[in-house]
């Protein structure tokens, strides 16, 4: 049986030093808050907002949820993030993603002021983790690297395959290994052969959201497999990319879905938003 990797003890540890950077700007009259813009009501996002707000609340900081219609028009929701960009009393601002198809996401997370960009979605912030600056990383990519280092798995070096390109996950996580001197092989749906892709890989990374994509097939001994994809079923369970029973059984270190890498994101978002509360009250 594979070594499971909870999300609970990087995420306390994170924390830890979260809760000391909050006492300090809270004793300066600076209430770090959070503004979380939702679209609709999915699952995954729902799922995600809770365990956000819980984790935020728990360290002192402020949440404010901004739930809209479906049927929003995107020039109303473009206002809203406007109102939070100019409201002092708000450090950090994340859009959950995916928008209804007649919003152009790009544009919505584009206009969040770079500043309190707390999931890095912006282009600035994007173009930063590209660059190798400094700046905001998105929450998942970054707990995959806080687990990693936690667990003591080294990075330098290994052979790591992403599944999964998009620019919430995949392609920012790969620049974080490239960071890190991973070898990286990047996969996708059209990807020829992807479990025997899968199969080399020294770490493997599943975040395509799609559940079950990742069986016995796709794995061997001796490896490690975090699994990023979250993705609510009919029941309202949580289901990953990976098909934990049969992959644990194989591979060498396992997260889990619940109770893997969702754990670690809200922690990173607050250390996210600490930071961005620090720098947009400095004197």
């Amino acid at each position: 049986m594979a070594r499971i990797l909870y999300g609970r003890p990087v995420a306390e540890a994170i924390s830890e030093d979260v809760h000391g950077r909050v006492d300090r700007l809270t004793r300066r009259g600076v209430y770090p808050a959070l503004a979380i813009v939702r679209v609709g009501q999915n699952g995954s996002q729902t799922a995600y907002e809770r365990t956000a707000v819980r984790r935020l609340e728990n360290l002192g900081m402020d949440v404010q949820c901004f739930a809209f219609k479906e049927d929003i028009p995107e020039s109303e929701l473009l206002s809203a993030i406007e109102r939070i960009n100019a409201d002092p009393l708000i450090h950090g601002c994340i859009v959950l993603l995916p928008l209804p198809g007649h919003i152009r996401s790009r544009l919505i997370c584009s206009s969040i002021a770079p500043l309190k960009d707390v999931d890095g979605v912006t282009g600035d912030s994007i173009s930063a983790v590209f660059l190798g600056e400094a700046g905001f990383s998105p929450c998942a990519p970054g707990s995959c690297i806080e687990l990693l280092d936690y667990y003591g798995i080294g990075i330098k070096g290994r052979r790591v395959c992403v599944v999964g390109r998009s620019l919430v996950v995949g392609r920012p996580l790969s620049m974080l290994l490239l960071a890190r001197d991973a070898t990286v092989t990047i996969c996708h749906s059209d990807t020829e052969d992807l479990a025997g892709e899968c199969r080399r890989a020294d770490i493997l990374i599943s975040a395509a959201g799609r559940p079950g994509l990742i069986t016995a097939d796709h794995v061997r001994a001796g490896q490690t497999v975090i699994d990023v994809g979250i993705t609510a079923g009919p029941d309202g369970e949580l289901l990953g990319d990976v098909a934990f029973e049969e992959v644990s059984g194989i591979v060498s270190a396992i997260t889990p879905v619940p109770g893997g890498i969702g754990v670690i994101a809200g922690s990173i978002l607050a250390k996210n938003l600490v930071t961005a509360a620090e720098i947009l009250s400095a004197d």
